[in-house]
């Protein structure tokens, strides 16, 4: 099993940061779904302020490149994205069009 951990801001708007909270306490079952028929088996999202954390444990079946071209021609997961869309920004040394950035470890205590 292989884990990711990825960085995203949100607005700096505190209205905008609790819809984004509370559209993440009831995802969409078609999201969950996409999701775990990814080769996702956890996920959690954790936030500072405006700063996102998330951390995706997968198994040997994933793919960013393969997870990419499903979301593309999944209709409800474009809606998700677009409305989630409305609360995040890019971080700023992402590239065109990149929401989601993966984080480099630094360190492991083991």
């Amino acid at each position: 099993m292989k884990r990711y951990c990825l960085t995203l801001d949100l607005k700096d708007d505190p209205q905008l940061i609790a819809e984004y909270e509370k559209w993440h306490q009831k995802v969409w079952p078609e999201i969950i779904r996409s999701i775990k028929e990814a080769g996702i088996t956890h996920m959690e999202i954790y936030r500072l302020s405006g700063r996102l954390f998330m951390i995706m444990d997968v198994n040997d079946s994933f793919s960013f490149e393969k997870k990419a071209m499903a979301d593309a021609s999944n209709a409800k997961v474009q809606e998700w994205e677009t409305l989630m869309w409305k609360y995040q920004q890019p971080l700023s040394q992402s590239s065109p069009g990149e929401k989601w950035m993966i984080m480099n470890k630094i360190f492991n205590l083991d």
